[in-house]
């Protein structure tokens, strides 16, 4: 199929996705309850589950988060919480839309052009329904927010933002470079003057508060350099995979030991290099290209270098939004509106912190699959409340509008948790989570596939220039090491899942062919927020 094929596909399909979101017209009820809470949507980029140490994960007693711990001690904390699709800007539409990739019409980050900001979000609901609403941090969706009162979002390096002079767009006009505060503290003191300041005290609030933290390239706050310091720290228990059994594994480039560079790892460059030969000796490595600080430093010993290098670098970005999450909640408390808040933590995916040797995400292994997800509300919620029913980031937007009274639309294919949420209430849940994701190859040429998780089994497709599958038994097989698919006595088993993909695939409307799935990823449509562009601003 040609490129111009592939973007005729690409613009048809964005084309479909706009006339169903314009075409619909739902009934929103505006909650008259004296009580109708606000929102703090709290997302950090890129955080594992692994790092939150309410989670008592392998990390936990290493690198506590005592203030993104206290909104689950003091709430529920969500166990099996996923995503659609393992990358920031499609989870992100997905949570602002309630909808899979396919059908928001944003699917990937590289060359999948921006977000149609014209479609139905849940901000756009709240704004309708009384609320003041507002997004502060990083968006990366390229274009500007809509159904937001205010905001303030990071476009500069292809639109993740910076760690250091960050440059924010305000209310889609005005480009404000910032320079006094790491991005972490920045984002916070928008937030909160945003909650004292900018808004209608006389109205219910929906604030989305956002990082950039801990996403690459990990430069953390100078307050938190000297974090983890003394003496390396231990490895995740599947660091040394060998991918045996796992083609698609064993064809990427995100391993620690061969794909991270220069800049991730903070080598200095030689002096009197030009920008291009800059740009190449910071990027040299993202293909395996083999590199050491020093000539001494090989094998086991360069890895763990690396290893430790990183893994302490995104600990210290996790500080820093740990305790910007705490001057949120001390805020909250000091002006009287904690109890009446609905506060949440969670990420746009997980990450790989060194398991089957990776950083990034991606993969619908567990660790990139699953996202933090915590929310305090004691009007609803009893404390240490835990949940491990299977649920999606598709699940956030109906969610936010339950518990704010305001009807859900039809067209989402999320469907609210709040049941979940009070006590002493059984709820049925759904059996299964269905995955797609489709970039390739930039950045870590990871195979586009779809797949199915159970309480239980998990099997993934492969598809796009091989067609491999995979079926993890994940009760006996956690770290996802043992690839169990055309094995002795899986037969049934594997049938099942495969008539549960072709379910869910039906009802998620992603029921294409594999060359509709392949066009998608073979789309060339251009970014908003490109370097190019931000220059010449």
């Amino acid at each position: 199929m040609t490129i111009t094929k592939n973007l005729f596909f690409g613009l048809s399909l964005l084309a479909i996705t706009t006339l169903a979101c314009k075409t619909s017209k739902p009934s929103v009820v505006v909650n008259t309850n004296p009580k109708q809470p606000n929102i703090v949507f709290i997302m950090a980029d890129d955080h594992a589950v692994s790092a939150i140490s309410a989670y008592r994960d392998w990390l936990a007693e290493i690198a506590p988060t005592p203030n993104i711990d206290r909104i689950a001690n003091e709430g529920m904390l969500m166990t099996r919480m996923f995503n659609t699709n393992s990358i920031c800007g499609p989870s992100r539409a997905a949570i602002l839309t309630g909808k899979y990739s396919h059908v928001s019409g944003f699917f990937k980050n590289e060359k999948g052009g921006d977000f149609d900001g014209s479609q139905m979000t849940f901000p756009k609901l709240f704004q309708k329904s009384g609320y003041q609403t507002a997004v502060v941090g990083k968006w990366h969706l390229g274009t500007s927010p809509t159904g937001f009162d205010y905001s303030k979002v990071m476009i500069n390096w292809g639109g993740q933002g910076t760690y250091f002079n960050p440059v924010f767009l305000e209310n889609g006009r005005d480009t404000i470079v910032e320079k006094k505060r790491h991005s972490t503290a920045q984002v916070a003191h928008d937030a909160m003057k945003w909650i004292g300041e900018g808004r209608d005290k006389d109205k219910p609030f929906m604030l989305m508060y956002q990082f950039k933290a801990p996403h690459r390239p990990w430069e953390p706050a100078e307050e938190f350099k000297d974090l983890f310091s003394d003496g390396d720290l231990p490895h995740p228990a599947n660091f040394n995979d060998d991918y045996k059994g796992r083609k698609a594994a064993s064809e990427q480039w995100m391993e620690i030991e061969n794909h991270m560079n220069r800049r991730d790892l903070k080598v200095a460059p030689p002096k009197g290099l030009s920008k291009k030969e800059l740009k190449g000796y910071y990027s040299y490595g993202n293909k395996g290209d083999f590199w050491t600080p020093n000539d001494t430093l090989k094998g086991a010993d360069l890895k763990n270098w690396k290893y430790q290098a990183y893994i302490k670098d995104y600990l210290r970005c996790v500080a820093g939004v740990d305790k910007a999450v705490g001057q949120m909640l001390d805020y909250l408390k000091a002006n009287d509106l904690l109890d009446n808040t609905v506060i949440i933590y969670t990420s746009d995916q997980g990450f790989y912190l060194g398991e089957h040797g990776w950083f990034d995400k991606r993969w619908m292994y567990e660790e990139s699959f699953k996202m933090p997800f915590m929310i305090r509300y004691p009007e609803l919620i009893k404390p240490k409340s835990v949940n491990s029913d299977l649920l999606l980031n598709i699940d956030f937007a109906p969610t936010l509008l339950d518990l704010a009274g305001i009807d859900v639309p039809d067209e989402m294919q999320g469907t609210s948790f709040k049941p979940l949420l009070e006590s002493n209430k059984k709820v049925t849940t759904r059996d299964a989570v269905y995955y797609h994701y489709y970039e390739f190859p930039k950045w870590h040429n990871v195979q586009p596939h779809y797949g199915v998780r159970t309480d239980r089994y998990k099997l993934i497709h492969y598809y796009y220039n091989m067609d491999e599958w995979e079926l993890f038994d994940l009760k006996k097989d956690p770290n996802e090491m043992e690839n169990l698919y055309g094995t002795s006595g899986t037969k049934k088993l594997t049938q099942k899942l495969k008539n549960k993909i072709k379910e869910l695939q039906v009802e998620y409307k992603d029921d294409m062919t594999l060359e509709e799935m392949r066009a998608m990823t073979d789309i060339v449509i251009e970014r908003v927020y490109n370097e190019e562009n931000i220059n010449k601003r």
